[in-house]
């Protein structure tokens, strides 16, 4: 109850009314964090979804063409030409701050510029089903490190507005109503006491004029 917790004071009323003021502003901001979160969580879990059912595609291709090789090729062919890669893959990682929210960015670069050589074999003794997989995988790689970026930011998302939904409902069902409550309490208060200090005065005012006048009646006798 709030009148075991604060004292019925002029000044605890204006702390609590600068209190409301604070917190009715926090649930505004927010409120408008929580909303532009969730706009852009659901543009990526759209893109994330339409990344995932074409990098998904892709892998199958790739799975569909690697059997084709193994079917045309001898296992011992296969092994031996995938053996040694010749190109190199360096990952570089980033962060991009969206709204209070550090989302990752992957980038990448190759050892070389030369597109031929994610073929680490010559063609004289494979098939084109290897080639094939080899070239869709080495296309599939820029759709999987965005997946990857996308799927880890919905994650991070997804608990920030968690986070600010929670913040939101302690203000908006908790904090405001209780403080309003405080409030509503010590203004009644306040205004019983300032009624029973004017009843008190009307008492002391009758008082002192009863007295005035009685004196006045035995200054006449």
């Amino acid at each position: 109850m709030a009148s075991t917790q604060i004292n019925p004071t002029r000044m605890e009323l204006t702390r609590l009314k600068r209190k409301l003021t604070t917190a009715l502003r926090g649930h505004k901001l927010l409120k408008d964090k929580r909303d532009e979160l969730m706009r852009q969580f659901l543009e990526l879990v759209r893109e994330n979804k339409a990344l995932r059912e074409k990098v998904e595609e892709g892998l199958a291709a790739a799975n569909r063409n690697f059997v084709m090789a193994r079917a045309s090729m001898p296992d011992e062919s296969v092994d031996v030409a995938l053996m040694a890669p010749k190109q190199e893959v360096y990952l570089e990682t980033e962060t991009r701050n969206v709204m209070s929210v550090d989302i990752p960015v992957y980038q990448y670069k190759t050892r070389t510029s030369d597109p031929a050589d994610i073929y680490s074999y010559g063609f004289a003794f494979t098939s084109a089903d290897l080639d094939d997989a080899v070239k869709s995988l080495a296309d599939l790689l820029p759709d999987l490190l965005r997946l990857a970026q996308v799927e880890k930011s919905c994650e991070l998302m997804a608990d920030e507005i968690e986070k600010t939904r929670r913040r939101v409902n302690a203000l908006e069902h908790v904090m405001i109503p209780d403080t309003r409550e405080k409030i509503r309490y010590i203004t009644m208060k306040l205004d019983e006491n300032e009624r029973s200090t004017q009843i008190r005065l009307m008492k002391v005012k009758d008082m002192m004029l009863e007295e005035a006048h009685h004196y006045s009646q035995r200054e006449q006798g």
